[in-house]
């Protein structure tokens, strides 16, 4: 996700440092998923620098990071998203989280079967899993986070699905040229944009107690 092993870990830090300042402010209960998705990805990111030292290979870090990326974040993001949304959104909602579920099942049944292995390619770290219709897999991966993100009624939920769309685009062509890996600075957007995500959800006994007689 990085460009090294300490770039993983400081950036890892960070990410989480805001994850617990989104869950430390959350108002309700339904949006601590959502909110606690930056603490995820710092754990993501410090795992993986594990994996950088041991220069790849197959080892537990190597697991771990892929069992956060491939089974985990796809039911994780649009549950979440599902969860903090109003009544009226969530029946379309249920798409993004349908999608996410059955690809979550693939890639853990994969995961579970085969053997995911890291590689060290010039500043990045490539993870090689054998999956069968990769195409296919990777458009319910996005259906169940990007889309999630962009089917709300949130503002700033569907700001967070343009970028996170636009930052995926960007960090797979610098990943394939092997110059560096931005996966860590789109962490690092993600875990702000929910910041004030959170800050700006509605406190809903404040609001019930003006409307009171």
């Amino acid at each position: 996700m990085c460009w090294s092993a300490t770039a993983d870990l400081a950036v890892g830090g960070c990410v989480a440092a805001v994850g617990v300042a989104c869950v430390a402010q959350v108002r309700h209960l339904r949006d601590l998923p959502l909110a606690a998705l930056p603490l995820l990805l710092g754990a993501h990111q410090m795992i993986e620098s594990f994996v950088w030292h041991s220069d790849g290979g197959t080892g537990p870090a190597t697991l771990a990071w892929a069992v956060i990326a491939l089974p985990l974040l796809p039911v994780w993001v649009p549950f979440g998203v599902l969860l903090a949304a109003p009544p009226a959104a969530r029946r379309r909602l249920a798409v993004p989280a349908a999608a996410g579920t059955a690809t979550a099942a693939v890639l853990a049944y994969h995961l579970a079967t085969g053997t995911v292995t890291a590689g060290i390619r010039g500043h990045t770290l490539a993870y090689v899993l054998d999956l069968p219709r990769s195409w296919t897999i990777i458009t319910g991966y996005l259906v169940a986070t990007v889309g999630a993100l962009l089917l709300g009624d949130d503002r700033v939920l569907r700001l967070l699905g343009i970028l996170a769309g636009l930052g995926a685009v960007a960090c797979a062509v610098l990943w394939r040229l092997e110059f560096v890996s931005t996966w860590c600075a789109l962490a690092a957007v993600v875990s702000v944009v929910l910041l004030d995500w959170v800050r700006r959800r509605p406190d809903g006994v404040a609001r019930s107690a003006t409307a009171a007689p």
